[in-house]
């Protein structure tokens, strides 16, 4: 009678013990990828269940209770960080679990353009999800941070690189300025010794690419340009790049009237002569090139195509010849 009342406690113990070993088996063995790898967000305060799913969903995790009663049992279900994570490698679901709980493997990816301005900047990380543009304006506004970063007192503009950058979901508005300036540093130290060749400062050089960057998107129309800017500032000449009399107005994405061009900005350099107090935008590495190392020409003037290229002249005449036949064409 005893055997038989033994046998239901034999064999429940066996499948406990047969079902514990599955799921240690299943923690413990690595899941491969989709082709491309898997990107999961994590979101701040999502209950652990519903990223596990997510796991599941993405390719990355077989059985997603498994994995959910475990952290839970283990209280590693709440260290979950928020963030973007990139599998790419094969993983165990433990290992998944671990990556989960590091912050600094929590990234999110948001791409600054070439030619943006700081007020841009501020705009894209807020619709990156990664704070309010005001609060970014303030923290580029920062005396202290401009002193830290050495700076100039017109402020981050110019230094905030455009690349793409993979930032931690909860960065601090001030590291990501940071990051961004660092980048510029590392862009443009290999430019330093043809700089100083060309006898321009630091600020002098992003100024200058800013305006080059501003004026055209062809890569090959760079140097000609910076060409024409180092001729007028060697001759004297006030460089009348409409792109500052807009910085100078803040009349962003608005054409420009005739009376704008008299206006005494600083910035305007239709009524100034040399460079503008500081850069109008933040210029792409091609653009830092261009400033240094400008193309030899003996032109003085260009206008714009109406089709993204330009018309370079060497004398006034030339130059108001090909005005008329743009602008009559526009």
């Amino acid at each position: 009678m005893r055997r038989v009342l033994l046998v239901p406690f034999v064999v429940c113990a066996i499948a406990i013990t047969l079902s514990a070993g599955y799921v240690w088996r299943d923690l413990h063995t690595a899941v491969v990828p989709p082709a491309g790898g898997a990107l999961v967000s994590v979101r701040v305060g999502a209950p652990f269940r519903s990223i596990a799913e997510q796991l599941h969903g993405a390719g990355v995790l077989r059985h997603p209770f498994f994995l959910s009663a475990w952290a839970r049992s283990q209280h590693l279900d709440r260290r979950v960080q928020s963030g973007d994570y990139r599998i790419t490698q094969p993983v165990t679901p433990l290992q998944l679990l671990e990556l989960l709980q590091s912050s600094s493997l929590a990234l999110h990816w948001v791409t600054i353009p070439e030619g943006y301005t700081a007020r841009q900047v501020a705009v894209a990380l807020e619709q990156a999800g990664f704070g309010g543009r005001d609060v970014f304006r303030c923290v580029m506004e920062s005396a202290s941070l401009l002193r830290d970063l050495d700076l100039p007192g017109t402020g981050v503009e110019g230094f905030l690189f455009p690349d793409t950058y993979a930032l931690a979901w909860a960065i601090e508005p001030e590291t990501a300025i940071r990051t961004m300036v660092a980048r510029f540093r590392e862009q443009s130290a290999s430019l330093a010794e043809i700089r100083l060749a060309a006898g321009l400062t630091e600020v002098e050089m992003v100024t200058l690419a800013s305006l080059i960057e501003k004026e055209t998107g062809r890569a090959e129309e760079r140097p000609l340009i910076a060409g024409v800017f180092h001729n007028r500032l060697r001759l004297g000449m006030p460089l009348q790049s409409d792109p500052t009399v807009i910085y100078g107005l803040e009349k962003f994405g608005r054409s420009l009237t005739r009376g704008d061009l008299s206006d005494r900005s600083p910035y305007n350099t239709y009524t100034h002569a040399g460079l503008p107090p500081g850069p109008i935008a933040n210029p792409g590495r091609a653009a830092l090139e261009a400033a240094v190392s400008p193309a030899v020409t003996d032109a003085l003037y260009f206008v714009s195509r109406n089709d993204g290229s330009h018309e370079f002249s060497a004398n006034l005449a030339d130059h108001n010849r090909a005005v008329r036949r743009y602008q009559r064409s526009r």
